[in-house]
């Protein structure tokens, strides 16, 4: 699959990520066992009539999307894709409420249809009045993946196109008591800035909303290059995850020492981050590693605030002091790897270069 170029990229996030002049200057820190996106004023782009019609994720996402846009100076994208493994969480609640308090009799349809995982793409589209190839990859902690894929797979069929391509999944009330009673996040409240050092069972709850536009043309003020997208599923145990690992880096012709920068999905779950421990013992032995979940916290599309991460680090050569926990980087940051789980279901591998 040949290589595309990130344009632009705009990322809402529980950091002070979006329309911030500066990179992860500062941590923001929550003691909580969930981290929540810090929103801007959505008037400024949306009309108010509008925006108390859309729920957080919703909203979050549409600024994204035109922020992103307008940073590259596109109007109107040649696609839109986007992957969501909750979508509107927050309409499906009301919707499933509703017929609860309603007996099950006649509702109002339109919570049922503004929770369709697909509304979030079409809403953007409407908003920019984008007619064109529109599709949201619902894949669990895969759908991000898929569809930078999907994207990617367009790119290398059209020349000069671009395509709007973004992750996204929220937090709501609901979502946050049936996985903590699950077991998927820790039940005492922890703080952030100590998250890798709480090793016990559960992460912390996170969110997100992070756009990019790719194109298949380089220009001067591209962020970064994506290489290589891989996913797969449900490993055996670390030996099939480690073969994994090591053959995307032989189909890309990479060797471990090429990478100057690991970006890995540490959680602060003890079983969840065992995995990595391993790989950082083998494959990834010696190469200089950052993690990101104490920033967003943890969630299916996640993957994509790293993936906003990698892009600036290559950009500006740098890493930002809250990420960096003693890293020493010898070389300029040329090729990025961002390695992550979902509870050791949903794997994937990035590959990021400079331009």
């Amino acid at each position: 699959m040949m290589k595309v170029y990130i344009r632009s990229a705009a990322c809402i996030s529980p950091q002070k990520t979006f329309n911030s002049t500066s990179f992860l200057d500062k941590l923001v820190t929550y003691e909580d066992n969930k981290l929540t996106c810090i929103e801007p004023d959505y008037s400024e782009v949306i009309d108010p009539r509008v925006i108390r019609r859309m729920s957080r994720v919703i909203k979050m996402s549409v600024v994204s999307a035109v922020a992103c846009l307008k940073q590259a100076r596109v109007a109107n994208p040649d696609a839109i894709v986007t992957g969501t493994a909750y979508g509107c969480l927050e309409d499906t609640g009301t919707f499933l409420a509703s017929m609860v308090e309603q007996d099950e009799d006649p509702i109002t349809p339109t919570a049922f249809v503004q929770s369709t995982h697909n509304t979030i793409g079409a809403q953007i589209a409407l908003l920019i009045k984008c007619k064109g190839y529109n599709n949201t990859f619902v894949s669990g902690g895969a759908s991000f993946e898929n569809a930078l894929s999907d994207s990617m797979m367009l790119l290398a069929e059209k020349n000069n196109a671009n395509i709007l391509v973004g992750g996204m999944d929220e937090i709501t009330d609901m979502s946050h008591a049936v996985l903590t009673r699950l077991g998927l996040y820790k039940r005492q409240p922890v703080s952030n800035i100590n998250l890798f050092e709480a090793k016990s069972k559960g992460t912390i709850n996170g969110e997100g909303s992070a756009f990019f536009l790719l194109a298949n043309s380089a220009t001067e003020g591209d962020l970064a290059c994506i290489d290589a997208v891989s996913t797969f599923y449900k490993p055996v145990d670390i030996t099939e995850t480690t073969e994994q690992v090591t053959s995307f880096l032989a189909a890309e012709g990479v060797d471990k020492n090429d990478i100057d920068l690991l970006i890995t999905g540490n959680n602060g779950d003890e079983k969840n981050d065992a995995v990595y421990s391993a790989l950082q013992h083998s494959v990834f032995d010696s190469i200089p590693t950052v993690n990101y979940k104490n920033l967003c916290g943890e969630y299916p599309t996640s993957t994509a605030f790293a993936l906003w991460i990698g892009a600036k680090m290559i950009k500006t050569n740098s890493i930002p002091a809250i990420l960096n926990e003693g890293t020493a980087i010898a070389t300029p940051i040329k090729k990025v790897l961002i390695y992550n789980h979902y509870q050791n279901s949903y794997h994937s591998l990035i590959l990021l270069s400079a331009c």
